[in-house]
């Protein structure tokens, strides 16, 4: 059964603390999951939450700094000694451990590693500080099980046993050569049913997906992804094998991403929080703002050319909310459409296939909509049926320019290194409101004329 943080419970935790009862706050907290411990913390003030930290098992608290928000962490973590911090990182994997200490201030950062008792975990950790953090480097962790691909099976097994102790899970077993280049994976099943005498290169199975250290994270995770992966190994430039990663790293990778191309889609430039500051939060939402009001002034100026038309058929400006309208829908649904094919490297064929598709599927759907505008707007509304006729060719138009460029923008930006998720924001709203516009008075100027 899910854990649910009362305010009660929350104001028990906190008597506690005031009244000092380490041992029954203790053993209140002993039982409670490290991902729930983390929201509770969370809930608390930064003193009362360093004060609980303190107080709880360093295995248990390693596996709640992991869960905890980062700007708790950094709270947290600035009230421990370097001594203390290297405490908690003997208990995490090096990936963890790595992704921690990457957060420290830079003078901290070398006094907490120069604390870890673990040498070689210290030697790992320092390794992976030195790949970008969005690359396969960045995300892999040294734990792993590899065998000598010149071993017989009971030296194998005898040299499983002792790497396993330091691995929490293991995924796979992988095959190296003398100079440590992966050679290939190794089944459980054959390194038990076959004889203790067979050489390993005999039964391993050279056929393994990998990574190498610079490749870029989102691709780790498609490829994890499109061959359903628990866990990959990563090499070097030389093929050797370095780490590997798990799919609980890729889950935090596309979680991330979705997270960035939702706030994009918003018109939002930065990676921000509903709890962030006021100036953060207004560094990444006012320049697609000023866009927003730049594009509007352009529609302004598009419609004063055409005061005209409006004085003399003013039941023209009624549907020019509904035109602009239907342009940035449409425009939205054709770029998110792409977007999300690029994302998940589904989008085949060649752009002008996937134009020719879009506009007769604009056709399609535009007709049937400015069929239905056109008979509520002369049946329903009364307006003049050269009028009515206007708007619906007008909104056939729109649907198919709005298409047309919804589906083009984000394939030019991904060709050009431009995250595509930018096109389904306020700059494809904005830039259709304008053409949708456009496109309605230009067309009613060269029915109409006279304006």
């Amino acid at each position: 059964m899910e854990f649910k943080i009362s305010k009660e419970f929350i104001d028990q935790i906190e008597s506690l603390i005031k009244a000092n009862k380490d041992k029954e706050l203790a053993n209140l907290l002993q039982d409670i999951h490290f991902a729930d411990m983390a929201e509770i913390l969370e809930e608390l003030d930064a003193d009362d939450a360093s004060y609980v930290f303190k107080i709880l098992d360093s295995e248990q608290t390693a596996e709640i700094l992991l869960e905890l928000d980062e700007e708790v962490r950094e709270k947290i973590l600035r009230t421990l000694s370097p001594k203390e911090i290297a405490e908690e990182l003997d208990e995490l994997d090096t990936d963890d451990a790595a992704d921690i200490i990457a957060e420290l201030p830079h003078n901290k950062k070398h006094e907490v590693i120069s604390e870890l008792e673990d040498v070689e975990h210290a030697k790992d950790i320092v390794e992976l500080l030195r790949y970008d953090e969005d690359s396969a480097g960045g995300l892999m962790g040294k734990e792993l099980v590899k065998v000598n691909e010149n071993w017989n099976v009971l030296t194998c097994v005898k040299e499983m046993r002792l790497q396993a102790e330091n691995v929490s899970r293991v995924h796979s077993i992988y095959v190296v050569d003398d100079e440590e280049r992966l050679k290939g994976r190794l089944s459980l099943k054959d390194l038990l049913t076959t004889s203790t005498k067979t050489p390993i290169r005999e039964i391993y199975i050279p056929k393994v997906d990998f990574v190498r250290v610079d490749t870029e994270d989102v691709e780790v995770a498609r490829i994890m992804q499109k061959y359903d992966l628990e866990a990959i190994p990563v090499v070097d430039e030389m093929g050797r094998l370095v780490g590997r990663i798990t799919i609980d790293d890729i889950v935090d990778v596309i979680k991330d991403e979705a997270d960035k191309d939702y706030q994009l889609a918003a018109g939002i430039s930065q990676d921000v929080e509903a709890d962030d500051s006021i100036w953060q939060l207004t560094r990444a939402r006012l320049p697609w703002l000023i866009l927003a009001l730049l594009g509007g002034f352009v529609t302004v100026h598009v419609l004063t050319s055409f005061e005209g038309a409006m004085a003399e058929h003013g039941k023209l400006f009624f549907f020019t909310p509904l035109i602009a309208a239907m342009a940035g829908n449409v425009g939205v649904q054709s770029s998110a459409i792409i977007v999300q094919g690029l994302a998940n490297n589904t989008l085949s064929g060649s752009i002008f296939k996937r134009l020719l598709k879009e506009l007769s599927l604009s056709l399609f759907n535009g007709f049937i909509l400015a069929t239905i505008l056109f008979l509520g707007s002369y049946f329903l509304l009364g307006i003049d049926i050269q009028i009515a006729e206007i708007v619906a060719m007008a909104l056939i138009s729109v649907i198919i320019f709005a298409s047309l460029i919804g589906t083009f923008i984000p394939i030019v930006l991904n060709k050009y290194g431009v995250d595509p998720a930018l096109a389904t924001g306020p700059f494809i709203t904005t830039s259709n409101d304008i053409l949708g516009t456009l496109i309605y008075f230009t067309l009613a100027h060269i029915v109409l004329g006279g304006f």
